[in-house]
């Protein structure tokens, strides 16, 4: 049996979103119920060289729409990364569980040779399709999206393994 690109990409990337939509009401919760300013949760960091949480979650977010959106041949939108509460940080990860649900199969099946080419900081990465998507765009989500969870543990909020993997 194979898997399509499409399969391999969208609903996993839904899940992982929808789960960090999970972990945020969790969070404000938290917040609320124990009186902690949120600002406090949304401004930590697990070590004071890496990014906070809000950008933890928008980089999440961002590498989410934009590994569909580059596979599909498409520009993904831009947000402005200014979300600053819980409520706008839902609202980020709602609009882009949102954007994943405009694409068909078929605008992403058949990308797995697809040249995807990004330009960082240190250079400019090319993968095909296919490894780009498994090896470079799920990993980094999963990357932030567990980073966010890190952050939000660390600082108390009683999360579990089932938050971060969602109900099955």
């Amino acid at each position: 049996m194979t898997i399509s690109m499409y399969q391999a990409c969208v609903p996993p990337l839904t899940r992982v979103l929808n789960n960090l939509a999970g972990v945020l009401d969790k969070a404000s919760a938290h917040a609320e119920a124990r009186k902690i300013d949120p600002a406090v949760l949304i401004g930590s960091r697990l070590y004071p060289d890496m990014f906070p949480f809000s950008r933890q979650v928008q980089i999440a977010s961002d590498n989410a729409k934009g590994s569909a959106a580059r596979l599909a041949g498409i520009d993904p939108p831009r947000y402005e990364d200014t979300e600053g509460t819980f409520p706008e940080l839902v609202a980020r990860v709602a609009r882009t569980v949102d954007f994943l649900a405009t694409f068909q199969p078929g605008q992403i099946d058949g990308s797995e040779e697809r040249i995807i080419t990004l330009t960082m900081r240190h250079g400019t990465l090319t993968f095909p399709g296919q490894v780009y998507l498994l090896n470079y765009a799920l990993p980094n989500v999963y990357f932030h999206v567990t980073a966010a969870y890190a952050i939000l543990r660390h600082n108390g909020v009683e999360l579990g393994k089932q938050d971060f993997l969602g109900k099955f």
